[in-house]
């Protein structure tokens, strides 16, 4: 709980520490090591790695489940891997390997054990820990699934484990705030590659599964709205849409924050910008895949 005597928290520092932690958990998502490592108990490579990874703390659920948790996933690309993934191998295979890819990769882009065994890598995870004893799972099944499993003991594996707690907790957030605002998953993914902030189109069809026909038809929908204009560009309306989800997106997810308070949030938002930034200058994301 807040104390009464805390400053009050900037709600910019929420956005800001978001930024700062979430690559040190996406990054597993371009890593050759998640597919080391989940391939080595028997799932298939590609896709199918990705959805199991991502599902497994959630038990051995159906295609149906992936896709509402996941949220702007054509649901054809996840039928076609869950479950499909769980006769291959169980959950909780897939949650051991996974997380001992991620220690390798974040190992590997932090440049080494060495790096790695750092003072800032280890106060950072626990701060992270610290921010995360203030989610709650109501309404936030993914988030709820990984909340159960056990903390790692080693600071990379707590950092990274942190950092998929608050990562899925706020995506359950971000998941509720699209909804109430009337927009499908692919409506989702459009409105945002408009931003310049998410993946490019070419991308987000690519690794979302959707074709070019359904993206179009979602565009013409979206122009119908008012939210987009005919050159794929989102209209004033659209524009002032995606900050309203952003800033209510901030608001479901400020509670670990606020728990840490304004110092240590910003002591968050210092070190895991350092540790992030290591990871792009060692290559951790594949060019031309994200827009500005």
């Amino acid at each position: 709980m807040v104390s009464v005597d805390q400053p009050a928290l900037d709600p910019r520092a929420v956005a800001r520490a978001h930024r700062a932690v979430d690559p040190l958990h996406n990054h597993v998502y371009f890593s050759p090591e998640q597919d080391e490592y989940l391939t080595a108990v028997g799932l298939r490579p590609g896709r199918m790695c990705y959805f199991a990874g991502r599902a497994a703390a959630m038990g051995a659920v159906g295609p149906g489940v992936v896709t509402a948790t996941f949220s702007n996933f054509a649901p054809r690309l996840v039928a076609r891997h869950v479950p499909r993934a769980w006769a291959l191998a169980g959950p909780e295979q897939v949650v051991a390997a996974r997380l001992e890819g991620a220690r390798a990769s974040l190992t590997r882009l932090l440049g080494g054990a060495e790096a790695a065994a750092a003072p800032e890598v280890a106060e950072l995870g626990d701060l992270v820990a610290e921010a995360c004893t203030a989610l709650a799972v109501e309404g936030r099944p993914l988030y709820a699934g990984h909340a159960d499993l056990p903390w790692p003991e080693d600071p990379v594996g707590r950092l990274w484990h942190g950092a998929t707690l608050l990562r899925e907790h706020r995506g359950d957030g971000h998941v509720a705030v699209l909804v109430r605002h009337g927009l499908s998953g692919l409506e989702s993914l459009i409105t945002h590659s408009a931003t310049g902030r998410g993946f490019t189109p070419a991308a987000a069809r690519a690794t979302r599964g959707w074709s070019e026909e359904e993206w179009d038809a979602a565009v013409a929908g979206l122009v119908a709205r008012g939210l987009m204009a005919g050159e794929g560009e989102l209209t004033p309306a659209g524009q002032q849409l995606r900050e309203a989800i952003e800033a209510e997106t901030d608001a479901l997810s400020a509670a670990p924050w606020q728990h840490l308070g304004p110092e240590r949030t910003a002591r968050v938002v210092e070190l895991g910008k350092g540790l992030s930034a290591r990871l792009v200058a060692a290559g951790a994301y594949p060019a031309e895949t994200f827009g500005r």
